[in-house]
């Protein structure tokens, strides 16, 4: 799989310095900055340390399992058009040459609801989609199916056992970033349309 960040840090040459870095245990196979360079910093038949604790599906391991993306970004600011390039580009790259689905694609947010937001609601998921490079659910009226919330999500592939507030928290952060108040028929729809069309594979290659 591949777990999408950003680095919360002031500039791109302060993010490399700390990911490169070995006293600060956190690393990334790629940093991408504003102006849409990429850094390669780890191998990719390495494992890097990106995602810390966390689970997506299957995976409890997401370190071991995944290829780590930064992306240079205070969390607060709009992603720049030149550095969603470059992401698109590297992605398609990945997922042709490595055979990750695009539902493979995930936040930081989606395995550690708990621990972390990024890359936060300023993130443009639905552009990747569009792209065939992520998912983003269909227009919520086209769901039909009988799955309740907590079910839909853990068929998306947030883990089973998360506090069902923090499953939609982290849902609604990259899916519905607008939403708020209790879980509503629009949460549900839009968790059973992308479980009907994504539903992650539990059983074989996890990607």
């Amino acid at each position: 799989m591949v777990v999408l960040h950003y680095t919360a840090m002031v500039s791109v040459i302060a993010a490399a310095e700390r990911l490169c870095d070995p006293a600060y245990e956190v690393s990334a196979h790629y940093l991408i900055g504003p102006d849409g360079a990429i850094l390669r910093l780890v191998p990719e038949v390495l494992r890097a340390w990106h995602a810390g604790a966390g689970q997506w599906g299957s995976v409890t391991d997401v370190n071991s399992r995944s290829i780590g993306i930064e992306l240079a970004n205070t969390g607060g600011t709009p992603f720049a058009a030149a550095q969603m390039t470059a992401l698109e580009m590297l992605l398609a790259d990945i997922l042709a040459r490595r055979d990750i689905r695009p539902e493979r694609v995930i936040a930081h947010s989606d395995m550690a609801p708990s621990r972390k937001g990024d890359p936060g609601p300023r993130f443009d998921w639905r552009r990747l989609a569009l792209q065939g490079l992520s998912i983003w659910p269909d227009a919520v009226t086209a769901a039909a199916s009988d799955l309740p919330l907590d079910l839909a999500l853990a068929t998306i592939g947030y883990a089973p056992d998360l506090d069902p507030a923090l499953a939609l928290a982290a849902f609604r952060l990259r899916f519905r970033p607008w939403a708020i108040g209790p879980a509503g028929a629009d949460d549900l729809a839009a968790a059973r349309n992308l479980a009907q069309r994504f539903p992650v594979d539990r059983g074989g290659r996890q990607a």
